[in-house]
Parts: structure tokens; C-alpha cells; sequence
């Protein structure tokens, strides 16, 4: 039995869904989550799974492994199936630490998610590409959890939202440990010093409304300097982009 499994109503849940997102990408509402369970469970016996995904089919049985927070778009919808299913199989913190380290190889490798999302792949090519992304993990895979996510999403032609999977885990992760996400974007690249003062002066505030912090740091040239803060729901612009653009218009509405 593969150790990372899903039950066949979360698998049709994953392809009815990631089908809908293609449409309209704010489907996957909480409400329309429950709908597409209900309607995966009536109809299971009419549908036909890829082989691979039956193969995950026998490991996520319904017991209290929801994921703590609910993700939108596909990237969230695999990462949600598979923190279920690594919470069945206990194995999540050695899931979260194989994408831990995938995640780091993105940041290492810029054009990783180019090639990853290349139409041209032919099945040796991505073949080679989950072997080498093995090989980066080392023996953090347990139960070899991730091997098994990895070629389901090679099988299904998508590797291209693996990066995303790793971020989305991330947040499920944070929010079972009930930590907040301290995300900070600026122009260039912050050193330790800088991030530490201010996960300091926003651990002090009420916006971090008693919680531990988690510090991601972003690096986005589009804000031109300055700094956007965004922890929980809330969101501080302090980049020079927001200012330029309060600042024409306020004299596109003067003149």
C-alpha cells in the first residue's frame, strides 16, 4: 500500500475541483468545498480515477485531519489533500520538511519553475526532474510521502504548481502550529538584522494579536522601496509605489 493515499471521495474532490478552477478560480469557497464533496461521494461509484490516484485512495479516512485553515486555488487544493493525507499517515513534519527543502531549491533556481511548467516535458524528462528533486531531500521523506505527491503530479502535468504546493503547506503548517505569517515584500533583499526589528515591533502590536510570528520575506522590484507588512488579514504599504500612486492621484483630482 502506497504510504501517501487519499480516500476516493477526497481524489474526486481534487479532480472535479482543479476541472471548475480552470472556469473560475474562486470556486473553491468553503461552501463549494462541502458541495463538491457531497457530490464526489453520490457519484464515486460512476467515476473513473486515474490509476495513480486510486492508488492513493486507501490512506485519508475521514477523521480529524482536516487542514487548520481553508486554501483557494489548485496549488492550495493539493496542498490541502496532502497535508490530510500526511496527517493519517503521521508524517507531517517530515512532509513539511522534504518541501521545506523543495521550496529552497526554488529559491536557489530561478528557472526551475520555467522548465517545471515546460509543455514540452516528455515523460523521461519529468521522470528525471522527480528523481533529481529527490535527490535534494535526502532522507527527509518518510514513508516516502512526497516521492508518491511527486509523481502524481508528474503523472498529471503538474509539477508547474509545486512551488505554490510548498508555500500553501507552509501556511497549513503555521496555522496547525498556530503561528501568524509575517510576510514582508521590498525592492531588494533585507538582511537577518532588519526582519528580526521588525518581527520585534510586530510581535509588540496588536496586529499580531498575541501569536508567534513566522517571517517570510519577499523580494518584489515592482514597489520601487518602501516595504509591505502584511500579517493575518491586514496589510501596511509603506512602498514608494503606493506613494507614487496616491500622490498622481491626488493631482489627477486636483486638476
Amino acid at each position: 500500500m502506497d504510504c501517501f493515499t487519499l480516500t476516493s471521495d477526497l481524489t474526486s474532490r481534487l479532480l472535479v475541483s482543479e476541472s471548475l478552477q480552470q472556469h473560475d478560480p474562486s470556486v473553491m469557497s468553503r461552501q463549494a468545498q462541502h458541495m463538491l464533496m457531497r457530490a464526489a461521494a453520490r457519484n464515486q461509484a460512476q467515476q473513473t480515477l486515474p490509476a495513480n490516484f486510486r492508488g492513493y485512495a486507501q490512506a485519508a479516512a475521514v477523521q480529524d485531519t482536516k487542514p487548520p485553515v481553508a486554501l483557494f486555488g489548485l496549488d492550495g487544493t493539493y496542498a490541502s489533500a496532502l497535508y490530510t493525507a500526511a496527517a493519517k499517515t503521521a508524517s507531517l513534519e517530515s512532509t513539511s520538511k522534504s518541501l521545506a527543502t523543495l521550496a529552497e531549491v526554488f529559491k536557489k533556481d530561478a528557472k526551475l519553475p520555467t522548465i517545471l511548467n515546460a509543455p514540452t516535458l516528455s515523460p523521461s524528462d519529468k521522470s528525471q526532474i522527480v528523481q533529481e528533486l529527490q535527490r535534494h531531500m535526502g532522507g527527509q521523506d518518510k514513508g516516502e510521502t512526497i516521492k508518491n505527491f511527486l509523481k502524481t503530479l508528474s503523472d498529471n502535468n503538474r509539477l508547474g504548481i509545486l512551488q505554490g504546493v510548498c508555500e500553501k503547506f507552509a501556511t497549513l503548517m503555521g496555522a496547525a502550529r498556530g503561528e501568524m505569517e509575517l510576510t514582508v515584500t521590498s525592492a531588494a533583499k533585507l538582511d537577518n538584522k532588519v526582519l528580526q526589528r521588525l518581527e520585534t515591533a510586530v510581535a509588540k502590536s496588536e496586529y499580531s494579536q498575541g501569536k508567534k510570528l513566522k517571517v517570510v520575506s519577499k523580494v518584489s522590484p515592482d514597489i520601487m522601496g518602501g516595504l509591505v507588512v502584511e500579517v493575518g488579514d491586514r496589510t501596511i504599504d509603506l512602498s514608494v509605489s503606493s506613494r507614487i500612486t496616491k500622490m498622481n492621484k491626488l493631482l489627477t483630482d486636483t486638476l
